[in-house]
């Protein structure tokens, strides 16, 4: 971990070397923040939430059932006779492989999906941030997760975002 900000702080210290004497431009951006906070982002997040709604909901019930079968099991333990209780546990152990099974595929789907909007909406604030570092003049745009100081005023998270959101308004 310090090899890595260490190795950070020599590129950027390069970088500024390799300016010479003219004054170097530099502004600091939090990537995460601009792309979690986009509206198309925001709106992703709720589509997603809402097409694995379903999937979500059946993964519920069969909590609920499970518990169901759990708590039957034992308030009726010693009443039952040993096929009910039998017939229960395998019941309970058939819903317990579901529900995992389930889960994991959703958690899988969600995950893939959330990814590839990241990804895409990552490469399109990359070029956002490029389109402000020109129009402004900067010479370099470094993420704030890499940085140990800088000056608010040096900060384009929250531009980044008003102009991400222009170039690429929610749907």
């Amino acid at each position: 971990m310090f090899g890595k900000s260490l190795l950070r702080l020599l590129v950027l210290s390069s970088a500024l070397i390799a300016a010479g004497s003219a004054q170097t431009k530099v502004a600091v951006i939090n990537l995460q923040r601009a792309v979690l906070e986009s509206a198309e982002i925001k709106k992703a997040s709720q589509d997603l939430e809402a097409k694995f709604k379903p999937r979500q909901a059946a993964i519920e019930k069969l909590q609920r059932d499970l518990q169901a079968i759990q708590q039957n099991l034992q308030s009726n333990q010693g009443k039952l006779t040993p096929q009910a209780e039998a017939d229960l546990t395998t019941q309970g152990q058939r819903k317990q492989r579901e529900l995992q099974r389930l889960s994991e595929d959703l958690q899988a789907d969600v995950e893939r999906e959330r990814n590839d909007i990241l990804g895409k909406s990552s490469q399109k604030m990359q070029e956002v941030v490029k389109k402000i570092a020109e129009e402004k003049g900067l010479d370099m745009v470094v993420d704030i997760s890499n940085t140990v100081y800088f000056k608010p005023a040096m900060e384009i998270t929250t531009e980044s975002i008003a102009a991400y959101d222009k170039a690429h308004p929610a749907k």
